[in-house]
Protein backbone atom coordinates (compact mmCIF):
# COMPACT_ATOMS: atom_id res chain seq x y z
CA UNK A 1 0.00 0.00 0.00
CA UNK A 2 1.45 3.10 -1.06
CA UNK A 3 0.76 6.43 0.16
CA UNK A 4 2.09 10.40 -0.42
CA UNK A 5 3.56 12.44 1.87
CA UNK A 6 3.16 15.87 2.39
CA UNK A 7 6.22 17.08 0.22
CA UNK A 8 5.60 14.94 -2.62
CA UNK A 9 7.18 11.61 -2.37
CA UNK A 10 5.60 7.81 -2.56
CA UNK A 11 5.96 5.96 0.47
CA UNK A 12 5.19 2.58 0.86
CA UNK A 13 3.83 1.31 4.85
CA UNK A 14 5.61 -0.95 6.44
CA UNK A 15 3.11 -4.32 6.08
CA UNK A 16 5.04 -6.90 7.81
CA UNK A 17 3.27 -8.33 11.12
CA UNK A 18 5.49 -8.83 14.17
CA UNK A 19 5.26 -11.64 15.69
CA UNK A 20 7.64 -11.57 18.82
CA UNK A 21 4.87 -10.45 21.23
CA UNK A 22 2.51 -13.06 20.33
CA UNK A 23 5.35 -15.71 20.96
CA UNK A 24 5.65 -14.38 24.25
CA UNK A 25 2.32 -14.29 25.31
CA UNK A 26 1.83 -18.22 24.03
CA UNK A 27 5.08 -18.98 25.96
CA UNK A 28 3.68 -17.52 29.14
CA UNK A 29 0.74 -19.04 28.83
CA UNK A 30 2.08 -22.71 28.29
CA UNK A 31 4.28 -21.83 31.21
CA UNK A 32 1.51 -21.49 33.10
CA UNK A 33 -0.28 -24.49 32.11
CA UNK A 34 2.53 -26.63 32.56
CA UNK A 35 2.68 -25.58 36.33
CA UNK A 36 -1.27 -25.42 37.37
CA UNK A 37 -1.75 -28.61 35.52
CA UNK A 38 -0.10 -31.00 38.17
CA UNK A 39 -2.07 -29.02 40.59
CA UNK A 40 -5.30 -29.98 38.77
CA UNK A 41 -5.09 -33.40 38.36
CA UNK A 42 -4.10 -33.82 42.31
CA UNK A 43 -7.93 -34.01 42.79
CA UNK A 44 -9.05 -35.83 46.13
CA UNK A 45 -6.00 -36.66 49.07
CA UNK A 46 -6.54 -39.99 49.78
CA UNK A 47 -3.94 -41.96 51.54
CA UNK A 48 -4.79 -45.48 50.26
CA UNK A 49 -3.04 -48.41 51.97
CA UNK A 50 -0.03 -50.30 50.65
CA UNK A 51 -0.34 -53.66 49.74
CA UNK A 52 2.14 -56.72 47.98
CA UNK A 53 -0.19 -56.75 45.27
CA UNK A 54 -1.14 -54.23 43.11
CA UNK A 55 -2.93 -54.33 39.86
CA UNK A 56 -1.76 -51.03 37.23
CA UNK A 57 -4.91 -49.24 35.85
CA UNK A 58 -4.58 -49.16 32.26
CA UNK A 59 -8.17 -47.72 31.46
CA UNK A 60 -10.45 -44.98 32.46
CA UNK A 61 -13.02 -46.16 34.84
CA UNK A 62 -15.08 -44.38 37.73
CA UNK A 63 -13.91 -43.90 40.51
CA UNK A 64 -15.20 -43.45 43.97
CA UNK A 65 -13.04 -41.69 47.15
CA UNK A 66 -13.48 -41.65 50.57
CA UNK A 67 -11.43 -39.17 52.35
CA UNK A 68 -10.01 -39.02 55.89
CA UNK A 69 -12.70 -36.53 56.66
CA UNK A 70 -15.40 -39.96 55.42
CA UNK A 71 -16.64 -37.49 53.11
CA UNK A 72 -17.58 -39.69 50.06
CA UNK A 73 -16.31 -38.50 45.86
CA UNK A 74 -17.85 -39.96 42.60
CA UNK A 75 -14.72 -39.01 40.03
CA UNK A 76 -13.83 -34.98 41.79
CA UNK A 77 -17.78 -33.94 42.68
CA UNK A 78 -18.57 -34.71 46.41
CA UNK A 79 -21.59 -36.92 46.46
CA UNK A 80 -24.46 -37.38 49.31
CA UNK A 81 -23.97 -41.40 50.05
CA UNK A 82 -27.52 -41.96 49.61
CA UNK A 83 -26.71 -40.41 46.22
CA UNK A 84 -24.12 -43.07 45.02
CA UNK A 85 -26.20 -45.55 43.43
CA UNK A 86 -28.60 -43.46 41.42
CA UNK A 87 -25.56 -41.49 40.44
CA UNK A 88 -24.04 -44.74 39.15
CA UNK A 89 -26.74 -45.73 37.17
CA UNK A 90 -27.11 -42.57 35.22
CA UNK A 91 -23.30 -42.78 34.32
CA UNK A 92 -23.10 -46.50 33.17
CA UNK A 93 -24.77 -48.12 30.74
CA UNK A 94 -24.06 -52.17 31.48
CA UNK A 95 -23.51 -52.37 35.35
CA UNK A 96 -22.88 -56.36 34.89
CA UNK A 97 -19.47 -56.05 32.46
CA UNK A 98 -18.12 -52.41 34.21
CA UNK A 99 -16.13 -52.41 36.68
CA UNK A 100 -15.66 -49.45 39.33
CA UNK A 101 -12.65 -48.20 41.53
CA UNK A 102 -12.81 -47.57 45.73
CA UNK A 103 -10.06 -45.74 46.99
CA UNK A 104 -10.62 -45.08 50.88
CA UNK A 105 -8.12 -43.44 52.88
CA UNK A 106 -6.63 -46.16 55.16
CA UNK A 107 -7.54 -44.73 58.33
CA UNK A 108 -11.68 -44.48 57.03
CA UNK A 109 -13.00 -46.76 59.68
CA UNK A 110 -14.41 -50.12 57.79
CA UNK A 111 -18.06 -49.25 58.72
CA UNK A 112 -17.94 -46.07 56.42
CA UNK A 113 -16.03 -48.30 53.86
CA UNK A 114 -18.60 -51.11 54.12
CA UNK A 115 -21.82 -48.39 53.57
CA UNK A 116 -19.97 -47.56 50.23
CA UNK A 117 -19.63 -50.42 49.11
CA UNK A 118 -23.41 -51.70 49.23
CA UNK A 119 -24.36 -48.55 48.05
CA UNK A 120 -22.37 -49.45 44.83
CA UNK A 121 -23.58 -52.88 45.19
CA UNK A 122 -26.85 -51.91 45.03
CA UNK A 123 -26.47 -50.04 41.72
CA UNK A 124 -25.86 -53.53 40.02
CA UNK A 125 -21.80 -52.95 39.77
CA UNK A 126 -20.65 -56.09 40.34
CA UNK A 127 -16.83 -55.66 39.50
CA UNK A 128 -15.65 -53.70 42.12
CA UNK A 129 -11.61 -53.14 42.45
CA UNK A 130 -10.06 -51.38 45.53
CA UNK A 131 -6.93 -48.97 45.10
CA UNK A 132 -3.81 -49.71 46.90
CA UNK A 133 0.20 -48.84 46.62
CA UNK A 134 2.61 -51.22 46.45
CA UNK A 135 4.98 -51.87 49.41
CA UNK A 136 8.58 -50.53 48.95
CA UNK A 137 10.89 -52.62 47.96
CA UNK A 138 11.88 -53.94 51.53
CA UNK A 139 8.04 -55.14 52.22
CA UNK A 140 7.65 -52.41 54.43
CA UNK A 141 5.10 -49.67 55.02
CA UNK A 142 6.88 -46.05 54.46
Amino acid sequence: MAFTASNGRTQTSLSDINITPLVDVVLVLLIIFMVTAPVLQSGIEVSVPKTRTVKEITEERLVISINKQQRVFLGNDAININEIASRIKQRIRDPQHQSIFVRADEDVPFGAFATVMDAVKSSGITNVSIVTQPLDAHGSKR
